[in-house]
């Protein structure tokens, strides 16, 4: 997955991936004191299309999620991660 990383940023003391896929959609990774689960040291993904905007709208209409998914281990994001590059 290193290779579809966009960018990474470190907001309210914690810290942002942002993933791109050739398929136009991406996620966002997050995890931090607000991000649901970070205050346990989970991660906090929501589904991105970039085909809606250059920068990655969230985009609650896939088969993945209706919303964020939250309260992730790092292998749950990852297994979230591919059934997102496989839309």
């Amino acid at each position: 997955m290193r290779e579809f990383l966009k960018e990474t940023n470190y907001p309210h003391s914690g810290v942002q991936h942002v993933y791109e896929f050739p398929n136009g959609y991406g996620a966002s990774v997050i995890k931090h004191d607000y991000s649901y689960g970070g205050k346990d040291g989970l991660w906090e993904l929501a589904v991105l299309n970039f085909d809606l905007d250059r920068e990655g709208a969230l985009d609650y209409n896939t088969d993945i999620t209706g919303d964020v998914i939250g309260y992730l281990s790092w292998k749950n994001v990852e297994n979230y991660l591919q059934e997102i590059m496989e839309l």
